[in-house]
């Protein structure tokens, strides 16, 4: 049970729902329309890409007053018990528990003693009050597996009491073999594209990719632009997203004249176009950063990144002067350094690209796929379940 269809998690439904052992079905609370799925992008759009083909689906009714995405009353299924117990599901994956939503179906999997397992991406990076560690004590104890996205995520989960061999790895992937072969397809057109998007061809160029919100930090980036231009050396920042932070960056860029182009707002199979003329990915997000999948699209193009440490893939993909750099959250003038660092040394620069796709490599489908069906088997052989997927 997920909000919505979302892009990154439809690949892995369709795995599973390919896998020998599984039949699955998927359950929304909402089918955003083209408004309601463009909230914090500044732009309504739908996804480019098969969001519904390869396993069975169903959306439940929402009866929120204000249906929406991003909050936690956006989405309210009380039908989601009369669905569960009309199917009757071996086990239900719940991703996560920031809607009402999400908890409606975990109560309803107690009530009906469906074993559930969650996939969230919490992570130990952020400290919580008192109050909300023992929330998240009591929701975890009634779990029965938990699929940990990365290192801070099952640090989480080890923080709150779950049991090591509760904790099963399905890290947190991106479409590997798509964006390879869209970017691939590139490769002889990086001079039109940079062209075309005023990016001079001798310069090193950094990408920001993402909604233009406050967590993002957009604006400590064009800061530290400024700061690492004075330096001499020869970068460009290639802005890729929309949001509502636009006016401001614009604004800033414009008033002090910054070495940065907008592209506004790439669906997912543009995106390989960003990643073309890039050098390096940079994300100087907040602790709102829970993961980070855009660095994984980069590192699988070859790209470094440079991130904050309070991104919550950092643990996991960027290790300091092999795949990328980190920098304290909100320190402009530790980033604009990174920036002179990895513009300042080429050869290094691609040593860290290459690096970064050997590492992205192990956060795969694959390695999502196996870890889920370790948690199924596990989940359905303890004492008083199902047999296990592998009889």
């Amino acid at each position: 049970m997920t909000t919505h269809p979302i892009q990154y998690q439809v690949p892995w439904f369709q795995a599973l729902a390919s896998h020998d052992e599984l039949s699955v079905r998927v359950y929304y609370s909402m089918l955003p329309d083209q408004q309601q799925q463009g909230i914090g992008f500044g732009v309504s759009f739908t996804w480019d890409i098969p969001m519904f083909e390869g396993y069975q689906w169903l959306a439940l009714t929402n009866v929120s007053r204000k249906p929406g995405l991003g909050r936690f009353f956006g989405t309210n299924t009380p039908g989601i018990h009369a669905v569960l117990a009309a199917d009757r599901p071996d086990a239900m994956i719940i991703m996560g528990w920031q809607s009402l939503s999400l908890l409606q179906g975990l109560w309803a999997c107690l009530r009906l003693g469906i074993p559930i397992l969650i996939r969230g991406d919490s992570n130990a990076l952020r400290k919580r009050s008192w109050r909300a560690r023992i929330l998240h004590r009591a929701l975890l104890s009634r779990v029965d597996a938990v699929l940990a996205v990365g290192r801070a995520n099952r640090d989480f989960y080890l923080n709150n009491g779950v049991s090591p061999s509760a904790i099963f790895s399905a890290p947190h992937f991106v479409d590997n073999a798509r964006i390879l072969s869209r970017h691939a397809l590139l490769e002889d057109s990086c001079a039109q594209l940079r062209q075309a998007w005023g990016i001079p061809h001798d310069a090193t160029c950094f990408l920001f990719a993402g909604k233009l919100q406050e967590k993002k930090r957009i604006m400590d980036l064009l800061v530290a632009i400024g700061l690492a231009r004075t330096s001499g050396v020869n970068l460009h920042l290639l802005v890729v997203g929309a949001g509502e932070q636009m006016d401001a960056a614009r604004h800033k860029t414009e008033a002090e004249r910054l070495p940065v182009s907008f592209s506004g707002f790439l669906n997912q199979t543009e995106m390989a176009k960003a990643y073309a003329v890039s050098d390096c990915l940079v994300l100087p997000s907040d602790f709102g950063e829970t993961w980070g999948l855009v660095v994984n699209e980069a590192m699988v193009c070859g790209l470094p990144a440079i991130v904050s440490d309070r991104v919550g893939c950092g643990p996991d993909l960027v290790s300091e002067g092999v795949s990328g750099m980190v920098f304290p959250f909100g320190d402009t003038k530790a980033l604009a350094a990174c920036l002179m660092r990895m513009a300042a040394d080429p050869a290094r620069r691609k040593s860290m690209g290459m690096h970064a796709r050997e590492r992205v490599a192990r956060y795969s489908l694959e390695h999502a796929v196996a870890g889920t069906v370790e948690a199924l088997d596990a989940t359905l052989s303890a004492p008083g379940r199902a047999t296990p997927l592998a009889a």
